[in-house]
């Protein structure tokens, strides 16, 4: 299955791309026993087919906005293809799930990691290590050929630093330490990041309906 992703972010192209390609693996030997095959699932940037067309993320809600990604790009795309696209944030409690649903314009307009990282640090200067706890939230949507949508949802929980650590990933990374770990996502490393992040989580739920296609 070829899914053309509804962004231009190639670290969440490649981090998504690695999650098909794990899950293939991991599943492989199962199928080859049981003589089913499995397609393999391919992740198209948008940069492949044009780039991707200017969304205004206004929706409000995590789904919304990545309706609204995936119905633009639709757009722009040959008839029987399939779209995915990706919304997802860090929600704080000591912030009301803040930056949530804006988690990607945080800091303003023309935000980018490091000032989004900025700006919820400064906001969480304040808040002692007891309530700092926050959980990141992956909302995976696919619009099939025929337009129907499926959702598929992934949470992981953790807490917020004080301070960055760690010079992988991407975005929030460097600040959040999921349960069970003492390591930022940013310090765990892709193997393990792959295995329990929230985008890990949604896209277990992907592949469980992908294979009913198939």
């Amino acid at each position: 299955m070829r899914l053309h992703l509804a962004s231009g972010n190639l670290h969440k192209a490649a981090e998504l791309q690695a999650l098909a390609n794990e899950t293939a693996g991991k599943r492989a030997s199962e199928k080859a026993a049981a003589r089913v095959e499995q397609a393999p699932i391919e992740i198209v940037s948008a940069r492949l087919v044009g780039g991707m067309p200017e969304v205004i993320e206004d929706t409000g809600t995590f789904v919304g906005n990545a309706r609204k990604k995936a119905r633009a790009l639709r757009e722009r795309l040959p008839a029987g293809s399939y779209v995915l696209a990706d919304d997802s944030g860090v929600c704080v409690a000591a912030l009301n799930g803040a930056p949530g649903v804006e988690s990607a314009y945080y800091a303003g307009p023309e935000s980018n990691g490091v000032a989004n990282v900025a700006k919820l640090l400064h906001a969480m200067k304040d808040v002692p290590d007891e309530n700092r706890g926050a959980h990141f939230l992956c909302l995976l949507l696919v619009l099939n050929p025929a337009g129907d949508e499926f959702v598929f949802e992934g949470l992981c929980g953790g807490r917020v630093l004080r301070v960055p650590r760690g010079g992988g990933g991407f975005g929030y990374d460097p600040i959040f330490i999921p349960d069970g770990f003492e390591e930022s996502y940013a310090e765990l490393g892709d193997d393990v990041k792959n295995r329990i992040s929230h985008r890990a989580r949604a896209w277990a739920r992907l592949v469980d309906w992908a294979e009913d296609k198939t």
